[in-house]
């Protein structure tokens, strides 16, 4: 820095302004520095920055971003508010397995991050434990809890139960009553809610209902296509189908493909989640869209906040997705 500063003369403590953007300099000052900088090769430490201002302007996101498509555009909207507010978002993948979730959560807190959003697993205690005993700024993304420690944190994500409800409804109101659904992976909370509430709708619509139509996908695209294949293997099978998250929507379509059955004359179909080739899908998902980038932009929010301000009073926000009605489930748009 001494160097940089020798080259545009001016202060040390200018330099640190025109880096840090602490304070107001001269344009014609903060050109001199930035072309001293580009001349020097001068990379700040920001190591000893970090342990100097305890922050290195870096936050922490752990979810299974690899392996499930929702995931992944949530992700990109993460990194997006991120970078928005001024910091390097840094991602781990726990894969859902609960104690590599608590060794990646570790790991970023040695990385020294400023905090970290989550999206929990089906048992995330030791993780949670953790980020509280050693007072991370933490908060929850998609996979919302009243229980435990995650009562204590803040957290954001879907509207579950209302919305599934919608997607079932629109099916009975389209003459179905074989209704069949392929739900998340067992434990967690949108597996939980999402499962309310399609047993709610068809309860409210007087729709008896049938444990073996209500089986598990496991959150993810394979296990979904043989959960599918068993359901078209029923006896009476089902007419129509609520998915529970995309990854496995990609598994149902491809099970109805592979048994020779039309979407929507031989099975309708509804998911959660919308995704960028969702329209070009023939015939075209009926689905419930979640709003990822106000989902992202709120966790950030939230994290910031919780630094800032470590007695804030919680908040925990649940954010309406929207319903997008096209051919899947029967209806002509």
């Amino acid at each position: 820095m001494a160097d940089v500063a020798r080259r545009a003369g001016v202060s040390t403590a200018t330099v640190s302004h025109v880096l840090n953007n602490t304070r107001a300099v001269s344009a014609d000052t903060r050109a001199a520095v930035l072309a001293a900088v580009e001349e020097t090769a001068y990379t700040p430490n920001t190591v000893a920055r970090s342990l100097a201002t305890n922050r290195t302007t870096t936050l922490g996101l752990v979810l299974s971003a690899i392996s499930n498509p929702y995931f992944g555009e949530l992700l990109s909207s993460a990194e997006s508010a991120a970078a928005a507010a001024g910091y390097t978002l840094l991602l781990v993948d726990p894969h859902e397995d609960p104690e590599y979730e608590r060794t990646v959560v570790a790991r970023l807190h040695h990385h020294r991050v400023d905090g970290v959003v989550l999206a929990p697993s089906a048992r995330p205690g030791a993780a949670l434990e953790y980020l509280a005993r050693h007072e991370v700024p933490t908060v929850l993304l998609d996979r919302l809890s009243a229980e435990g420690r995650a009562a204590a944190l803040d957290q954001v994500g879907s509207e579950n139960h209302d919305a599934t409800a919608t997607l079932t409804r629109h099916l009975v109101e389209h003459g179905h009553t074989r209704i069949a659904l392929v739900a998340g992976l067992e434990g967690l909370t949108t597996t939980e809610e999402r499962c309310a509430g399609f047993g709610r709708a068809l309860d409210d619509a007087g729709v008896p209902r049938d444990p073996t139509l209500e089986v598990s996908g496991e959150s993810a695209s394979e296990p979904a296509r043989a959960a599918m294949a068993g359901l078209l293997g029923l006896p009476e099978p089902p007419t129509a189908v609520v998915v529970g998250n995309n990854s496995m929507t990609i598994g149902v379509i491809a099970a109805l493909r592979d048994a020779g059955a039309r979407v929507p004359d031989d099975v309708a179909v509804v998911a959660f989640d919308d995704f960028a080739w969702a329209d070009l899908f023939s015939p075209r998902l009926t689905v419930m869209a979640q709003p990822f980038d106000r989902i992202a932009a709120e966790a950030v929010r939230l994290l910031l906040r919780r630094r800032a301000h470590p007695e804030a009073p919680l908040e925990v926000l649940r954010l309406p997705p929207s319903f997008r009605i096209r051919e899947s489930c029967g209806c002509r748009v």
